[in-house]
């Protein structure tokens, strides 16, 4: 799926750079040659996962894992869980689910899974974001805002009203990016080694 924002954010600064060349007299073909370019080169595309896009899914697994900085766990264990969590939900279960990859140019650059889930509070059906990676090199460029919005699309249609996700307490960057997208803590689940 087309992100249709940031196109439509990039064809706006495009078109006054346009202007601004234009003004001076000078467009040319070349011109649309760079923008279409800057364009297709800069374009995020989800779609469904396929059983060939597991390797990628499972080669970040170590990314989520690292992010955890659990003190009272052996980053081992860690990893262990994080890579057995990634097959648990990857799965085939009669709940509604689905995992979505994020490509730029025919590269895979970030995923999201997100199924339904039965709100603790309300006891309603809502959705849930077990998983969601971007590869490094992709971070911060919009990826995992895309992958978030597609996924609350899903959930949307299928008549939910809320969104729940879950994410390391000590993961500072991911909490602001999520925060930063809306979401709220709701409760806080504590540990003590003893």
């Amino acid at each position: 799926m087309l992100d249709l924002r940031k196109l439509s954010r990039f064809l706006s600064q495009k078109t006054r750079q346009l202007a601004t060349v234009g003004a001076k007299g000078v467009i040319c073909n070349a011109d649309f040659g760079v923008i279409f370019k800057d364009i297709m080169e800069n374009l995020i595309l989800v779609r469904d996962a396929q059983e060939h896009d597991y390797p990628f899914i499972l080669k970040l697994s170590p990314n989520l894992a690292e992010v955890a900085q659990l003190e009272w766990h052996t980053d081992d264990v860690v990893l262990k869980m994080q890579d057995d969590y990634i097959s648990e939900m990857l799965t085939e279960t009669s709940k509604p689910n689905a995992t979505f990859i994020a490509e730029i140019n025919n590269i895979q650059v970030g995923f999201i899974h997100v199924r339904t889930h039965k709100d603790e509070i309300s006891g309603e059906t809502c959705g849930t974001i077990p998983l969601l990676a971007v590869s490094p090199k992709s971070q911060s460029s919009g990826v995992g805002k895309v992958l978030i919005e597609y996924a609350e699309r899903w959930v949307k249609k299928l008549g939910c009203r809320l969104l729940h996700l879950e994410v390391f307490a000590n993961n500072n960057n991911a909490k602001g990016f999520y925060e930063n997208l809306g979401f709220k803590p709701e409760t806080i689940h504590m540990i003590k080694p003893i």
